[in-house]
């Protein structure tokens, strides 16, 4: 069980398009939170790998000692002590039912605003009327697809209408269109395109209700939250998202969950992870054992760990090389590959791949004339995750990157290119003390498969962070050399 700050967990769930979506909403006392999964992916052939998970708030029940807020047929009520290890959802749809409310959808302004009282009410819950409690008292917002959206109009508009409003530790959002929807076809979602407030995915509309100016990116928190305390996750299964019978999915396109695009997603300067996840569905984002694991250990972790990919040279193939020395202009950009998992289980936090159309891709100037270097990973290791019998908090990172196809004068080099080639190919096998965090010990596959051998120490940052700096190399040609960056710093350590 985590021994990091644990605050109650208020979930949003996300946009509901039709009536009959609507009803069946508000008949699920959880909204979704609550439904699990069998399904762990589809395979090309159309086999399905088995995977029991059984939902975020039954692992969160099982593993965290967290609790619903419900009570005798409704939520705590006045007088009663809530939990801080509490699940509680911001049933906003109730006012949108026929059955439960008017029938009519308000626009996101109300559901933003009564996100705020909402969070007053879990406070008196849990908090009461002790001053000391109240002062300390935080929430964590978890929410998907436009449920992520709400939390950020409350966080970025709506939070000041309140005479003493609730504040939020941590934002972790599945799926959610930070910069809009965008379609094949048309774009962005037109203005006009009311649809049961389908326009509330139009980007300038999206800067009304954040409070964004003109010239903002829509994706950004305008100063009004910490970025580094907002996680996205970012799916990239387009394939098996089945909303319509795969028709939002084919006007939607690759490169994205299904509705949401990747570049989409995330929020500006925020950490996030990608997974091979449709938008929703069996094969969604939420109910799957990606996204919780990135959930938990972003709420609990112990550690914040940020890998970079510094490029100190790329070198060219004998022929490509010898062109460029007679004058020839050479122009190549690269695509870089990157999985992240944990020791001893099976699943992914974080990947990002050709086959997947979700490889970070990055041109030659900006990487290596400009020196910019290469995020790769944001992972927040746990003590409560170790596997039994070890000390240390391992995880391992499979890093690629492909020869491109160079262009020599405008026109492509076919000589010496083989699809697949690799100008980089390498395990890293990680492990990090979290009671000696200046040290770091590592080891390449490609030398000692499975094991980190050496150690490393750290340079201490002026904030206190720490940093390891490995170098990278594969000194074929056409090679690679660089070094892998890895930035650690304490999580949950204080309030936001």
């Amino acid at each position: 069980m985590s021994a990091s700050p644990c605050h109650p967990i208020v979930y949003i769930r996300g946009y509901a398009g039709t009536q009959a979506e609507v009803e069946d909403t508000v008949a699920d006392p959880y909204m979704g939170f609550n439904i699990g999964s069998t399904k762990l992916r589809q395979r090309w052939t159309g086999e399905i790998d088995r995977h029991i998970f059984e939902s975020p708030l039954i692992r969160l029940m099982k593993e965290h000692g967290y609790m619903d807020a419900f009570r005798g047929g409704a939520e705590f009520g006045p007088g009663e002590v809530a939990p801080a290890r509490s699940v509680w959802i911001y049933r906003y749809y109730e006012q949108v039912s026929e059955q439960l409310g008017s029938g009519e959808r308000p626009e996101m302004e109300t559901y933003a605003l009564g996100l705020g009282e909402f969070l007053q009410k879990v406070r008196d819950r849990v908090a009461g009327d002790d001053p000391r409690a109240r002062a300390r008292f935080r929430v964590h917002l978890v929410a998907h697809s436009m449920g992520g959206l709400i939390a950020r109009s409350y966080l970025q508009k709506y939070i000041d209408e309140f005479d003493d409003p609730v504040r939020v530790d941590k934002v972790f959002t599945y799926g959610t269109p930070h910069r809009g929807i965008d379609l094949r076809l048309i774009g962005n979602i037109p203005r006009l395109f009311g649809w049961n407030n389908a326009d509330n995915f139009n980007v300038e509309r999206m800067r009304e209700y954040l409070g964004l100016d003109a010239g903002e990116p829509v994706n950004s928190l305008g100063g009004r939250f910490p970025p580094k305390r907002f996680f996205c996750l970012i799916g990239t299964d387009s394939r098996d998202y089945e909303v319509v019978k795969g028709l939002a999915a084919l006007a939607v396109g690759p490169m994205s969950d299904g509705l949401v695009r990747i570049r989409n997603a995330y929020v500006e300067g925020a950490p996030r992870a990608m997974v091979h996840r449709a938008h929703s569905g069996h094969f969604g984002l939420v109910n799957s054992e990606e996204g919780y694991q990135n959930l938990t250990r972003f709420l609990f972790g112990d550690l914040r760990v940020e890998g970079d990919l510094e490029a100190g040279a790329i070198t060219l193939p004998p022929a490509v090389r010898r062109a460029k020395e007679e004058g020839a202009r050479i122009r190549a950009s690269y695509h870089v590959e990157v999985v992240v998992s944990v020791r001893g289980h099976p699943w992914d936090l974080h990947r990002r791949t050709v086959a997947e159309q979700s490889a970070i891709f990055r041109p030659y100037d900006r990487w290596v004339k400009e020196g910019r270097p290469v995020r790769l990973f944001s992972l927040y290791p746990a003590r409560w995750a170790r596997v039994a019998g070890t000390r240390s908090l391992g995880f391992c990172l499979d890093l690629r990157i492909l020869v491109p196809e160079y262009e020599v004068e405008g026109r492509l080099f076919r000589r010496e290119y083989y699809a697949g080639g690799h100008l980089l190919r390498e395990k890293f096998n990680l492990e990090l003390d979290p009671d000696r965090p200046g040290r770091l010990r590592w080891g390449l596959d490609s030398r000692t498969p499975n094991r980190a051998t050496r150690s490393i120490e750290a340079q201490t940052l002026p904030d206190g962070t720490r940093r390891f700096r490995i170098p990278v190399s594969q000194r074929s040609r056409p090679g690679f050399e660089g070094a892998l960056v890895l930035r650690v710093g304490p999580w949950n350590e204080g309030p936001a």
